[in-house]
């Protein structure tokens, strides 16, 4: 125990920087420069008149937004800002992402009428308008004129929802996503339309706020066109009530909406590298443009927090206050997911550039909001030191800012006149999904991404998404996060590497000890399965940074790996594999993406919707993960290399155990619909 504890104080003295030195990966003047010149206020100035806009792919409202951006940049003195255009229309692919045509609302009325004499009616109540607020109208809606008795189906998702009810015609009253509902409600049973109070995504919060209305959406490839608007809970629970008394409600819909073949608007711009050779790699800053309105935190706030972070890097280099970054920084403002899908498959001469991505969804949510900020790391199947930078800087920030909230006088308190002065307290999150981000970090493009969230949200895709519950604070601090994490990647060279095998080998040893917690819970075999991919991860780590760097083979960062397996313990040799676990998978280097994007599920669809239902691995549910995850994972590990039993060891190590016969069920209906071949 003695000999433990002298060689894990010997590994933290080596981690820990001696003496005096800067308190970032940065030169404290250029700390100083972007603590300055980041404006919280002028971030929440932009994001305002985002929010102003119904947001929807390839819409009138997405264009004016990315418009309004696109002015900006230019006044900010940015290059080549361009909204570059890709053919959506329903049929083009890109990668595993099916085009989804553009969708525009011109109309959209719901009203409460009465009966006045047969084929004549009297408005009561108006209970939707498109004008008035555009998230009334469910996305890819179609037009449709419509006067009829409101049926309630319950959730409408199971055929005993409509035992002894008569909807076809009528207007159904489910709590149920639109889409989920129409399939029977729509399709089978011939309704004329839905009326949905679908609750929020499920928080400690969910339910409580009955005035909010949920941005609802239709399936943009069902067969049979439909309409569906979205109320509130009150106003459902109200219907619900005068109908189960034995009451009539007669509804009046009116929509002019639908799809057309048209395009994704991704607009982009640079800062141009300085490094005759590395300006040719570029650091990139993502976020997502479209969303309902006016979806302020999701994502006017990661549009403008990266249009802030642009305006001040062009602004201090103009100056003189910074040095121009060695390598390009690139701005992306497209559609969530399918506009990233869409702009790397189409321009991938650009994706070949990028060698890090900051992501930014949700960045602003203030007290009200309850929202609680993430610095999430990239997949473990991407092992990257990229993650342990935006980590640094998000530390300092919260070390800054947590002393400022407690009466300090501190150097860097990023708040702003306008805003919050609460500590920042941001979670360091291991790989979650749900934004652009798994896009870049799929192991067909493997671009290691830093992903700046808020999570929960609790009025997320809501009408109560406004700017007035966005603190510039928090946009301020993100920004100084993205931008510093940024700043440093672009710049970095072997001259950084001492300070970065530092803060690896810290970080290594924070992962160390959460891997030495987990494995107590684990049987001896699976145990030393965690064991053995930790260490291989902490390698790869630090031989990303050092290709990154281009630098030398380090030494000393060689030394510190040994006395770290010294400190967790030689794992056992893994059992060799045998049967199907000798299988080895590549997955098809021509289909580039994750196999759920947005709006169009591609395994679902080549596979086949019954079938996908039946693949065990998709509803698992590990310690760690779900099911979604396993899977996202094991096809970024079907690598050519690794044989089944190597991927389920993979896997397993990063979300929980989980039996072998899964991940080859999968691997298998993946290689039966192109995604992966195999070889013994």
């Amino acid at each position: 125990m003695r000999k433990l504890f002298v060689l894990f104080v010997s590994l933290l003295l080596a981690a820990v920087p001696a003496g005096a030195r800067q308190s970032t990966l940065l030169p404290e003047p250029v700390v100083a420069a972007l603590a300055q010149e980041l404006s919280g206020e002028a971030a929440k100035r932009n994001l305002e008149q985002l929010a102003r806009h119904h947001r929807m792919r390839g819409s009138r409202g997405f264009r004016a937004a990315a418009e309004h951006i696109a002015a900006e940049l230019r006044a900010y003195g940015l290059a080549d800002v361009k909204i570059e255009q890709f053919p959506a229309d329903g049929k083009i692919f890109y990668g595993t992402q099916r085009s989804r045509p553009p969708w525009d609302a011109e109309f959209a009325e719901l009203w409460e009428v009465r009966e006045l004499t047969p084929g004549g009616w009297s408005p009561v109540a108006r209970l939707a308008s498109w004008e008035a607020m555009p998230v009334t109208l469910a996305q890819d809606s179609e037009s449709g004129e419509v006067t009829a008795d409101l049926v309630d189906v319950g959730a409408g998702t199971a055929e005993a929802d409509y035992a002894g009810k008569q909807v076809r015609g009528r207007l159904v009253l489910t709590s149920s996503q639109p889409g989920e509902a129409a399939r029977l409600a729509v399709e089978k049973h011939g309704a004329a339309g839905l009326v949905s109070y679908a609750q929020n995504q499920r928080t400690a919060w969910w339910g409580e706020d009955e005035n909010l209305v949920r941005w609802g959406h239709l399936d943009t490839f069902a067969p049979t066109p439909a309409f569906a608007f979205m109320v509130s809970l009150k106003t459902a629970r109200s219907l619900q009530q005068r109908l189960a008394r034995g009451g009539r409600v007669i509804l009046r819909a009116s929509v002019r909406a639908g799809k057309r073949a048209g395009s994704y608007d991704v607009l982009t711009a640079t800062i141009p590298g300085s490094d005759p050779r590395l300006k040719e790699e570029e650091i990139a800053f993502s976020c997502h443009l479209d969303h309902q309105r006016p979806g302020a935190n999701d994502n006017a706030s990661g549009s403008a927090a990266i249009l802030e972070v642009a305006r001040a890097f062009s602004k201090l280099v103009r100056e003189g206050r910074i040095e121009r970054p060695r390598r390009t920084l690139r701005f992306i403002w497209p559609p969530e997911i399918e506009g990233t899908l869409a702009y790397l498959n189409a321009r991938p001469e650009v994706a070949r550039r990028i060698r890090a991505v900051v992501h930014m969804d949700m960045v602003g949510g203030g007290p009200e909001t309850k929202a609680v900020f993430h610095v999430t790391r990239g997949p473990a199947s991407l092992p990257s030191f990229v993650y342990d930078v935006a980590e640094h800087f998000a530390r300092f920030v919260n070390e800054q800012s947590a002393r400022f909230a407690g009466g300090e006088s501190v150097p860097y308190s990023l708040h702003s006149p306008e805003g919050g002065r609460e500590p920042l307290l941001a979670e360091l999150a291991d790989f979650s999904m749900g934004s652009d981000h798994q896009v870049y970090t799929d192991a067909s493009f493997a671009v290691p991404a830093i992903y700046l969230n808020d999570w929960p949200d609790r009025y997320i895709h809501t009408n109560f998404d406004t700017p007035a519950n966005v603190d510039p604070t928090k946009l301020r601090r993100a920004a100084f996060i993205g931008a510093a994490s940024a700043y440093f990647l672009a710049g970095a060279s072997a001259e950084d590497a001492p300070a970065l095998s530092r803060l690896l080998r810290s970080q290594a040893l924070r992962r160390a000890a959460v891997t030495l917690a987990r494995r107590d819970a684990l049987p001896a075999n699976e145990a030393a399965n965690l064991t053995r991919f930790r260490l291989d991860y902490e390698r790869a780590v630090a031989a990303s940074a050092a290709r990154f760097l281009r630098a030398p083979a380090d030494a000393e960062a060689a030394g510190f790996l040994e006395r770290l397996r010294a400190l967790v313990g030689e794992p056992a040799a893994p059992a060799p594999a045998a049967g199907d676990g000798l299988l080895v998978f590549r997955r098809n280097p021509d289909l580039r993406g994750p196999l759920t994007p947005f709006g169009y599920d591609y395994f679902n669809d080549k596979y086949g919707e019954d079938k996908a239902s039946s693949v065990r691995l998709l509803s698992f549910r590990g310690a760690r993960g779900s099911g979604v995850e396993y899977a996202y994972e094991v096809l970024n590990f079907a690598d050519g290399r690794r044989n089944a039993q190597q991927i389920r060891d993979a896997v397993s190590a990063v979300y929980g155990p989980v039996p072998l016969g899964l991940v080859v069920e999968y691997l298998r209906a993946l290689e039966t619909i192109g995604a992966v071949d195999s070889r013994q």
